[in-house]
């Protein structure tokens, strides 16, 4: 049998997406807008029901870590992503962080703050690189990103 395309995959790449995310509901507690798409790789970290929030069509990417728990006061602390994110592959979001509409965090970076809503984080800690961005569902870029002007001469 040959294969013409591999989105002849998609549909058992949802169905194994859908699952993976309502296991995660029922085991950990994380509230998921259904239109949300996570990676099989995603981990997320909480001891309380509906501690972590994640909005409409919003994407994370592999190898992701979200934590509520915050082990040094021994409490969870909400963290709520917005609606239309890229939470980039290989990051970190840690307790009590909020995550605006229509922003991008970076691959690799480690979230500690809040991010307001339409803008580009990235590093360690994780700081915005741009701000007022438009981007459409799962923070597809609407319109190229305009970064600030070097200051290097």
């Amino acid at each position: 049998m040959a294969f013409k395309s591999l989105n002849q995959f998609l549909p058992l790449r949802r169905k194994i997406i859908g699952a993976r995310k309502r296991w995660i509901n029922f085991r950990v507690g994380v509230d998921f807008h259904p239109t949300v798409i996570i990676s099989l790789s995603t981990r997320f970290v909480t001891r309380q029901r509906g501690m972590i929030t994640v909005g409409s069509e919003t994407l994370i990417a592999f190898k992701t870590l979200i934590i509520s728990y915050d082990p040094r006061a021994a409490v969870d602390r909400p963290v709520k992503i917005g609606r239309r994110c890229f939470i980039g592959g290989g990051s970190t979001v840690l307790p009590g962080v909020t995550i605006g509409d229509e922003s991008v965090v970076a691959a690799g970076a480690i979230v500690q703050r809040d991010v307001p809503s339409r803008c580009v984080v990235a590093g360690n800690p994780a700081r915005i690189v741009s701000r007022n961005i438009e981007v459409g569902p799962f923070g597809h870029f609407l319109k190229p990103v305009q970064t600030p002007p070097s200051t290097h001469s």
